[in-house]
């Protein structure tokens, strides 16, 4: 069984990007999560600990985006996988960074890249 857990949506403000003006100002970095994951223990015992508590991984991945900032939407993506399975119940995260205000001399709506990571 592979039930999915969805967050959608995070805003951070992070000053992540290659370019100085990026690391220097910052921007709006929206993070979308879904967790791969069986929450049929947590469904019968009716208890939180037998899944994951969606309000402290934001608070975990609001962390990590806001801290070390990094050049490429890749690597902060990855770090953002490496938080989501650090809790046990998560088998697989699918992970959307979305960059809407990067510096593309271009009309766009919008950058974003999307990773998945398992544990296996």
């Amino acid at each position: 069984m592979n039930d999915q857990l969805a967050v959608r949506g995070i805003e951070i403000y992070a000053h992540h990007g290659v370019f100085d003006f990026e690391r220097r100002d910052g921007q709006i970095f929206v993070i979308d999560l879904v967790l791969g994951m069986d929450t049929s223990a947590a469904a019968v015992a009716d208890d939180l600990t037998k899944t994951v508590h969606y309000g402290e991984l934001v608070e975990a991945v609001k962390t990590a985006v806001e801290n070390d900032p990094v050049d490429l939407i890749e690597t902060l993506a990855q770090r953002i996988a490496d938080v989501c399975l650090t809790y046990e119940q998560v088998d697989q995260v699918d992970v959307t960074v979305h960059k809407p205000n990067a510096p593309i001399a271009a009309t766009f709506s919008d950058v974003a890249l999307t990773i998945r990571r398992s544990r296996t």
